[in-house]
C-alpha cells in the first residue's frame, strides 16, 4: 500500500471540499487496501469546555453518531489516551464495552466488533481522536495498525492545516473585532455567550436540516466576529448613549458592509476565499441583521434568501442583547426574552425553528448565561 498514491493526497488536501468530504475520499482509498474498516470518525476537543465533540465521519456500515459531546474527564480511558499519546486497540468490543453511556450504547447497537483509536495533536496540543471501527473481531492486526497510523497522519495533517488556516483568519478578524468592542458595550462575555447560543441552535436543528457536525462547529467558531465591521464606525455614533437619528442609524447600519469588506480582505490575504467554511463566515457577517420579512438590513432579504447560519446567529445575538444589561435597558429574564423572540416569529421576522431550538434548550442556555457573565 502506498500513501503517495497520485490521487489520494491531492484530493485529500483540496481546499474547495469540506473535511467531511475529504475524509470520505480517504476512506475509499483505505477500503481498497483494508476492506475491514467500516467506519472512520474524528472527534475534536474543546479545551475551554473540556468537551470531546463529534466532528467528521465516514460511515459505511452502521449508523453515524452526530451532535454528541461529553466531558473528556468523564472518560478515564480516553483521557489517558489523550495524555499518553498511545493508540488503543479493542479486539472484541462486545466483551469490553459496557452500555453505561449514550456513546457506548450506540457503539454496541451498531454491531462493531473491534476498534482502533489514535489521539491527534496540533503544535503539541491534543485536538481529538481518530476512531476506526470494524464489524469483524480482531480486525486491527499489527500491520493494519501500522498502515492506519500512516493514514491517521494524513487526517491529522489535513485537520491541523485547516484549523491553522481558520485560526489565522479568526485571530486576524478578532484583533479588529476586539478593537471595536473595546469601544462598544459588547464584551468578550457577550461574544462567548452568543457563540455558544448559536451552537446550541445549530446542533438542535442539525438533524432536520441535514447539517453535519462540521457545520455546527464552524457556526460556533465564526459567530463571535459577526459585528467586526463596528471597527469602522465613528465613536460619536458607536458610543452615543441616546437614540440615533436617521443619519446616525444609517452610519451604524453600514457596519455590516464594512464587516464584509474586512472579512473578504482577510480571506484574500490568506488566499482562502474558496474554503467551504469561509462561506459560513461571510454569510454570518454579511446577513446577521436581515429579517425574514425583508425589514432587516442592509439588503432587505426575505425568507430563504437569508442563509441558515445567519438566521441562527441573528436569533442568538438578539437573545443575548435582550438578556444582558445595556446602557439603555434593564436585563430581561429568559422568559421575557423568549416571549419577545416568539413575538418576532409571529411578526415574520425570525426563523421559528431557530427560536424553538433555543427555547427547547433553556437549561443549557441558563448554564451558558451563568458561566459567561459580564465582569
Amino acid at each position: 500500500m502506498s500513501l503517495t498514491h497520485n490521487t489520494v493526497i491531492p484530493r485529500l488536501f483540496e481546499s474547495d471540499s469540506s473535511l467531511n468530504d475529504r475524509l470520505s475520499i480517504l476512506h475509499d482509498r483505505i477500503l481498497a487496501a483494508i476492506p475491514v474498516v467500516d467506519r472512520i470518525a474524528v472527534a475534536i476537543y474543546e479545551t475551554s469546555e473540556d468537551k470531546l465533540k463529534t466532528f467528521i465521519n465516514s460511515t459505511r456500515k452502521g449508523e453515524a453518531i452526530t451532535s454528541y459531546d461529553f466531558k473528556l474527564s468523564d472518560s478515564p480511558s480516553l483521557h489517558k489516551l489523550a495524555m499518553s499519546g498511545e493508540p488503543r486497540v479493542i479486539n472484541e468490543i462486545q466483551e469490553i464495552i459496557k452500555s453505561n453511556s449514550l456513546h457506548s450504547s450506540w457503539l454496541l447497537k451498531q454491531g462493531y466488533r473491534s476498534s482502533f483509536t489514535l489521539p491527534i495533536y496540533d503544535n503539541g496540543g491534543f485536538i481529538g481522536f481518530v476512531f476506526y471501527d470494524s464489524m469483524e473481531i480482531s480486525a486491527f492486526s499489527q500491520e493494519t495498525q501500522r498502515d492506519l497510523s500512516l493514514y491517521s497522519s494524513l487526517i491529522n495533517m489535513s485537520i491541523s492545516s485547516e484549523f491553522s488556516a481558520v485560526r489565522s483568519i479568526v485571530a486576524s478578524a478578532k484583533i479588529a473585532s476586539d478593537f471595536a468592542h473595546l469601544r462598544d458595550f459588547e464584551t468578550g462575555s457577550h461574544l462567548g455567550r452568543m457563540a455558544r447560543y448559536s451552537r446550541v441552535i445549530a446542533k438542535s436543528i442539525a438533524p432536520a436540516y441535514h447539517l453535519n457536525d462540521e457545520f455546527v462547529e464552524h457556526v460556533l467558531l465564526f459567530a463571535p466576529i459577526h459585528d467586526i465591521g463596528k471597527i469602522g464606525i465613528p465613536d460619536s455614533v458607536l458610543l452615543k448613549q441616546g437614540k440615533l437619528d436617521a443619519n446616525e442609524r444609517k452610519i451604524m447600519e453600514s457596519h455590516v458592509v464594512k464587516g464584509y469588506e474586512i472579512v473578504k480582505k482577510i480571506l484574500g490575504d490568506f488566499a482562502l476565499e474558496h474554503l467551504p467554511d469561509s462561506k459560513i463566515m461571510i454569510n454570518i457577517v454579511k446577513f446577521h441583521h436581515e429579517f425574514l420579512d425583508g425589514s432587516g438590513y442592509p439588503h432587505g432579504l426575505t425568507g430563504d434568501q437569508i442563509p441558515l447560519e445567519a438566521k441562527i446567529v441573528t436569533v442568538a445575538d438578539i437573545f443575548d442583547a435582550l438578556t444582558s444589561k445595556r446602557p439603555y435597558k434593564r436585563v430581561w429574564t429568559t422568559h421575557e426574552a423568549f416571549d419577545e423572540l416568539n413575538r418576532m416569529v409571529v411578526a415574520g421576522q425570525l426563523d421559528a425553528d431557530c427560536v424553538a431550538a433555543l427555547e427547547l434548550n433553556t437549561e443549557e442556555i441558563d448554564s451558558i448565561r451563568e458561566r459567561y457573565q459580564d465582569a
